[in-house]
């Protein structure tokens, strides 16, 4: 929040990518992941298809993760059987990260799961826009509490939002 008490761009990013965060965790919970588990998995998947072996440090570089939350997420996974974690040939001080069938087959049901959820949510999220003149436009309940929002606001001109 600003001193005006207006919630500022990066105020309204945060709040959007907690409410986005505990919609997938909510969504993958059956699955027995949270958010993070799922953006590991997918992240390794993607890299694994390309046939690359990552190291815990390029799946955390990957990921945009610490290295040290990426090899506690790692031995997590492992425990679970999705993933394997074998010592890297070439570097005895790191491990390579693959999937193991399971966590293919598991990757591939939340990546369907949340990609679900983009389609049946991310219509809430469309209309939060900063004009060029710094207004913020608020829509879907997306606005500080003590505020109601401007649901019918209009978008500024220009190129659509991406949505990811």
């Amino acid at each position: 929040m600003s001193v005006s008490g207006q919630p500022t761009p990066g105020f309204l990013v945060w709040r959007l990518s907690m409410k986005w965060r505990t919609a997938v965790d909510r969504a993958t919970a059956p699955l027995g992941l949270s958010h993070a588990h799922y953006s590991l998995l997918g992240s390794l998947l993607s890299m694994q298809s390309s046939g690359r072996m990552p190291s815990q440090r390029e799946l955390a570089d990957y990921c945009g993760l610490e290295p040290l939350y990426v090899s506690k997420l790692a031995r997590a996974l492992d425990q679970a059987g999705l993933i394997s974690r074998v010592p890297n040939p070439a570097d005895t001080r790191a491990v390579q990260l693959s999937l193991t069938d399971r966590g293919t087959e598991i990757a591939g049901r939340a990546i369907t799961i949340v990609q679900q959820l983009i389609i049946n949510r991310m219509p809430e999220y469309d209309a939060i826009f900063v004009t060029p003149e710094g207004k913020i436009l608020y829509s879907n309940g997306l606005a500080p509490p003590d505020e109601k929002p401007a649901a019918t606001a209009a978008p500024p001109k220009g190129p659509a939002p991406d949505k990811h």
